[in-house]
């Protein structure tokens, strides 16, 4: 299974010196299969430059799953390139919550006055399912939800093949439990043994202080599940928007010194744009 990081950042895109090695863009991720099975997660504006990326590739069948309908993971789906191009097939993933479909989801990103072509105007051929709760096949890759603790609520992912596990929550909120959320101890359960988890590590501890319930955790809540989970390595993810490529670095810094001192041989770095992970 190979993991590719399109981009990491939360909230926002963002620009600037400050930036460079994390980059800029908001969430979205893609598997390949040992079979070349495509998964892109979320559609946040680093999907931009994996449209690029794949239709230079000549692939034409595209999964893309959705974690949540939060305006960070949806704003690059316009600008996705595949969607403008009639031999293009791709099945959308995703759970609606409050509305009546993902399709519903989708649509409103391409429409006026907000975008200039409406979504049903799109050469590609969609194929949309509904995923909240019960396990399914993408290619080769069993996925399994679990239910995220976050405002709207949303869906995080179990990825397994061959024996391989990548567990990715991005947007929970460890320490508080939002309508449909879980609690602590579901996720530990969730994420147990991975090979790497990538979680939402958004905040320092003076930070959550006014932003509690807001949906997202604090980075060492996250690297705490990482250790009662007994995972292989941890990723943190969805970088504040005003967090610089020096203060994520001091966060990796301070989760490597807590792993030392508990005699762990937890693996720990930030998720960064262009980062391919084989597991």
């Amino acid at each position: 299974m190979l993991i590719r990081c399109w981009g990491a950042r939360g909230s926002i895109p963002v620009s600037g010196r400050e930036y460079i090695r994390y980059g800029g863009n908001t969430t979205c991720l893609e598997i390949r299969s040992e079979n070349n099975d495509v998964i892109i997660i979320d559609a946040g504006s680093g999907i931009r430059k994996a449209g690029k990326a794949l239709l230079k590739e000549g692939v034409k069948d595209i999964n893309i799953i959705f974690t949540h309908a939060h305006w960070d993971h949806l704003l690059g789906f316009p600008f996705f390139n595949p969607i403008y191009f009639s031999g293009a097939d791709i099945n959308l993933f995703g759970c609606p919550f409050a509305q009546e479909s993902i399709e519903r989801i989708i649509a409103p990103t391409m429409t006026a006055p907000y975008f200039p072509v409406n979504f049903s105007d799109v050469a590609a051929n969609f194929h949309f399912h509904k995923v909240c709760h019960a396990p399914f096949m993408v290619g080769a890759i069993e996925v399994t939800p679990i239910m995220l603790s976050h405002p709207n609520q949303g869906i995080g992912f179990r990825f397994h093949e061959n024996g391989k596990r990548f567990v990715f929550l991005t947007d929970n909120e460890l320490t508080y439990v939002h309508e449909g959320g879980l609690n602590y101890k579901d996720y530990v359960e969730f994420s147990a043994g991975a090979d790497l988890l990538v979680h939402d590590s958004e905040y320092l501890e003076e930070e959550y202080k006014t932003t509690k319930m807001w949906g997202h955790s604090v980075y060492k809540d996250a690297l705490n599940l990482a250790l009662d989970a007994g995972v292989m390595t941890f990723g943190l993810f969805h970088h504040n928007q005003e967090r610089s490529d020096d203060a994520i670095d001091d966060m990796v810094i301070a989760c490597k010194k807590i792993i030392a001192q508990k005699d762990s041989y937890l693996e720990c770095f930030a998720m960064y744009e262009g980062q391919e992970i084989v597991l």
